[in-house]
């Protein structure tokens, strides 16, 4: 972690140990959501023009949450218990806005991708030295999740209906769900 985090550390603040776990909880959870996402969108719009660049998008999510769930095992974290919810929580996500039409489908991407990214971009300042091999790998992923917001947007994911409403309410059930998934 962080050396000046550690310096400031308070009561009740936690340890790094429990610091790290709740990233990697976190990380866990996240990416079997969207893992879940992409294939609830994929059996919407899976044959249709957008079927394989979805296929691509939940692919690289599979690499990142297989990376993590090795990180859950080697470093011995508890995953979160909210797992079963997040499987259909993420795919009725994914399923809902891909029947609202491609762009709806698209700009959940872009909601969800905008979040992660300020979520990996928070994990990687707080991260220390001596995590290297982790902010590397958070950092590899996060650039992999501005490509997903990046194809989003290049597939008019401004353009869906209610934009503004449906990317605010996508990002605020994301960062409930960051926060559910660190503790529980």
């Amino acid at each position: 972690m962080n050396e000046q985090a550690e310096t400031t550390r308070l009561p009740g603040d936690p340890t790094e140990r429990a610091a790290l776990a709740r990233m990697i909880r976190v990380d866990h959870a996240g990416e079997y959501g969207a893992k879940q996402i992409y294939a609830g969108q994929i059996a919407v719009l899976g044959r249709s023009r957008h079927g394989d660049t979805l296929r691509h998008m939940q692919q690289q999510e599979q690499h990142h949450l297989d990376t993590f769930s090795r990180l859950i095992i080697e470093r011995r974290v508890r995953p979160t218990a909210l797992l079963p919810f997040w499987r259909v929580a993420g795919f009725a996500l994914g399923a809902v806005t891909a029947a609202m039409g491609s762009r709806a489908a698209m700009a959940c991407t872009v909601a969800v991708e905008e979040t992660i990214d300020a979520h990996y971009a928070a994990q990687t300042a707080e991260l220390g030295e001596d995590e290297g091999v982790l902010r590397a790998l958070i950092e590899e992923f996060r650039a992999e999740e501005l490509e997903h917001r990046d194809i989003g947007l290049a597939n008019e994911a401004e353009q869906a209906p209610f934009y503004k409403l449906l990317s605010a309410v996508i990002r605020t059930g994301c960062k409930v769900a960051i926060a559910a998934s660190e503790r529980v």
